[in-house]
């Protein structure tokens, strides 16, 4: 190959390099040689820096090491270098596996725990658990209240593990023998799920909650430790470290808890001599069961009248037959023994409301009106009801139409109506929502329904949807104002149903009445699960009415009754005479709905503290005929009747149904019989009720166990779990219920997120100082 040499530029000491260059565009030969060239100098300095860089991250392995000992650089003759550097790294593995009882039901709360290392896991409700284990861990425990503790060798340790547990006779709330198992950090914590200790928010406010020294927790009535109390009760509980707050849900400090419940008076006995009818409106609510599974998950029992029986009883579903008829309703019953008095009768009257395809429902009218006000800036309320109202975009049909309305200071159209069709339209509405100032829920719920009139759908479903904590400041605050409102505006068609969200300043009381005042249901969205639950699962009969001003009527035969009792529906109960009175508001069936109600029934003849007295009436109740009384005496308990209209219709229709007397044991009572009468008992636990008489916590598990081998949806399985919490918690009730406090004014917060704290700053940023005029001129 030619070379080219340029010595007047070599004689002056410049490079030629350059000139190579140039003209190596006009040599092709002299362009190779130098483009090898360059591709060397990139390659060797390329493997330079691969050097550099291996050698830094030798030098960081080796400091992250723990310092070797002599005994440890040592290796035995029976062991390998392998096998030591595996006990360096401290290789984990996980295990997978279930829990059940020796009959094979799932056990849910178990406790599975390393030894020595101290990792705890819990199974789930279908007895499900996982758990890293490392090459030191020489055991593996099982620990669940209420059964034998079971210990595996890690050498014995082959997944899936297939674990049963044995139920044993030590007292269910007696933990004492369990602490010792316990690593010391967790025998000396309480464990909470979310809420906030403090007023002050700190940039981990947010974070999953957890583990709080019990000598520094706030607990509303602190008569007993939690540690003890909780141990194998709640699962899937988080834990922190920070004591000055317990992040989305928490224990409450007494002066903190702001909510308000109505009270209403318990009912008690009456004598079918003087009275022979009960009546009263249907009711399928059922926010007071994820309320109270909110403030046992905190770590503490509700105020007592944040529990409404009839609630728990229709929190599940009992799978009742469909109507088979022209009425939209079926009636059945079922009667037994009362679990806390076997002398007394369990009466279960049952309405199942017919399921309608999805497919068959008619174009909805949907206006979702949401409370956007400075209380729902807490992650338990505005996102979560923005991912709510997400899920239920995802249900919605081409021929359906959501309007979104807001309202905090004033109230204003967000989005137009709009097609279901068009599901990201209005998803990025809900995304947009930002929580502050005020909150004139009054002017929100005005210009909702002047919404859903705008765009009436005379053949379809018009319903206001609203999503709030129920913490009105502004306009119509007060119970008698909102339930004029409501009262009138009902009269236009419209439906209200009502999903609460938040703490701390919940205002159960507005909320029901709400929904009560406005032809709608009312829920309590504690968790996406329950979201999904009433928005997704139970879609139809949350949205869809088939049956209106649903009332119930139940004649007892005083020939079989001494005394009866309806329990629950303290708030839903009617004078006799608004049965067959069409003008009279009553409940809503939905598609596919339940309602549910039990009457504790004392036998004819039979006389304890519970009878009425009450005097014979001369001009008493008879029968027209010895032939009917014969009749009657021998085969009626009762009579039912109900009245419904249709969702369009002012007269309302009739059935009737009589009821046997024809009563079956309890352990031969069926499932459904047994989970109502579980629930039932549960409230009246929780209410401390004056009629609970021997129920107990043992005698709600028991009952639970046969609805639970047939559940095939987990939902009993977390019931249980509620109740053997809230036995745990006995002594850590929160107390004031419908407490009234002077308003507290709190800064309105910006529409706009606040400016995060450098990393770097520990101390805390400059607050604006107001300096009186007097002193001002000194100051600057």
């Amino acid at each position: 190959m030619a070379t080219v040499q340029y010595p007047q530029y070599s004689a002056s000491g410049l490079s030629p390099a350059p000139l190579a260059s140039v003209a190596g565009r006009f040599n092709p030969s002299l362009r190779q040689v130098n483009t090898i060239h360059v591709g060397k100098r990139r390659l060797m300095k390329n493997q330079w820096l691969f050097l550099m860089l291996l050698s830094l991250f030798i030098f960081i392995t080796a400091e992250a090491l723990p310092p070797q000992t002599a005994t440890e650089k040592t290796v035995s003759s029976g062991s390998t270098p392998a096998a030591g550097l595996g006990s360096q790294l401290n290789i984990q593995k996980k295990i997978s596996g279930v829990i059940t009882d020796y009959n094979g039901v799932p056990i849910m709360g178990v406790i599975i725990q390393t030894i020595p290392a101290g990792t705890v896991e819990y199974s789930d409700a279908r007895g499900n658990f996982s758990i890293l284990i490392s090459q030191d861990c020489q055991q593996l425990v099982f620990i669940k209240n209420g059964y034998t503790q079971k210990t595996l060798a890690n050498k014995d340790v082959r997944p899936p593990l297939k674990i049963q547990l044995t139920r044993d006779n030590t007292n269910i709330a007696d933990s004492t023998s369990l602490d010792k198992n316990l690593p010391k950090s967790l025998s000396e914590v309480v464990i909470i799920g979310y809420g906030k200790a403090s007023n002050t928010r700190t940039k981990k406010s947010h974070e999953p909650a957890a583990v709080i020294p019990a000598s520094q927790m706030i607990t509303p009535n602190n008569t007993t430790t939690l540690s003890s109390a909780l141990q194998g009760r709640v699962a899937g509980l988080l834990v922190s470290k920070d004591p000055n707050r317990a992040a989305l849900y928490g224990n409450f400090p007494a002066n903190d808890f702001a909510e308000s419940y109505a009270h209403e008076k318990e009912g008690g006995f009456k004598s079918p001599q003087s009275s022979p009818l009960s009546t009263f409106s249907i009711d399928v609510d059922k926010a007071s069961y994820s309320n109270i599974r909110r403030f046992i998950q905190q770590g503490n029992l509700p105020p007592s009248n944040a529990v409404r029986i009839e609630e728990l009883i229709n929190y599940f579903d009992y799978q009742y037959q469909q109507p088979k008829g022209q009425d939209p309703v079926a009636i059945q019953t079922e009667l037994s023994q009362a679990p806390w008095n076997p002398r007394h009768y369990l009466l279960q009257v049952g309405l199942q409301a017919k399921k309608v395809a999805t497919d068959q429902l008619p174009a909805s009218n949907l206006v979702f009106l949401i409370d956007v006000s400075g209380s729902m800036n807490e992650p338990g309320k505005l996102p979560l009801l923005v991912s709510a109202f997400k899920m239920l975009t995802d249900q919605l049909r081409a021929e359906d139409h959501v309007s979104i309305v807001t309202y905090a200071g004033n109230a204003q159209d967000v989005l137009a109506p709009t097609s279901g069709s068009h599901k990201q339209q209005i998803k990025t509405a809900l995304d947009g929502l930002r929580a502050w100032g005020s909150t004139n829920g009054a002017g929100g719920l005005e210009k909702a329904y002047q919404m859903a009139e705008k765009h009436f759908n005379k053949n379809g479903n018009n319903r206001i949807i609203l999503a709030s904590d129920g913490d009105f400041n502004v306009g119509a605050t007060s119970l008698e104002d909102l339930e004029k409102l409501i009262t009138e505006k009902r009269k236009s068609g419209i439906f209200l149903s009502v999903l609460g969200f938040g703490m701390g300043n919940y205002k159960d009381d507005k909320m029901e009445l709400l929904a009560d005042k406005g032809n709608g249901n009312y829920a309590y969205i504690d968790n996406s699960a329950e979201a999904r639950r009433v928005l997704l699962k139970e879609f139809g009969g949350t949205l869809f009415t088939i049956a209106k001003d649903v009332k119930v009527q139940v004649e007892f035969n005083p020939d079989k009754v001494e005394a009866y009792r309806l329990i629950g529906y303290e708030n839903r109960a009617l004078a006799d005479e608004d049965f067959n009175q069409d003008t009279v508001d009553a409940g809503e069936m939905g598609s596919g709905s339940t309602v549910t109600a039990l009457y504790e029934i004392i036998p004819k003849g039979l006389k304890d503290a519970f009878t009425p007295a009450v005097d014979s009436l001369r001009y008493g109740y008879a029968l027209q005929s010895a032939g009917q009384a014969a009749s009657v005496q021998s085969a009626e308990l009762g009579l039912i009747k109900i009245r419904y209209k249709t969702p369009a219709g002012q007269k309302s229709k009739l059935i009737r149904q009589l009821i046997a007397d024809s009563s079956l044991p309890l352990a031969s009572a069926s499932g459904r019989f047994q989970l109502a009468a579980a629930a039932a008992s549960w409230g009246m636990l929780l209410k401390n009720s004056d009629y609970k008489q021997s129920a107990s916590y043992d005698e709600v598990e028991k009952l639970i166990q046969k609805p639970l081998a047939e559940d095939k949806t987990g939902q009993i399985g977390q019931f249980l779990t509620l109740v053997q919490t809230s036995q745990a918690l006995i002594g850590n009730e929160v107390q004031g219920d419908a407490v009234q406090k002077p308003p507290v004014i709190r800064p309105v917060p910006r529409p706009f997120p606040l400016p995060r704290r450098h990393r770097g700053l520990k101390e805390a940023p400059p607050v604006a100082k107001i300096i009186p005029a007097g002193q001002a001129a000194t100051e600057l």
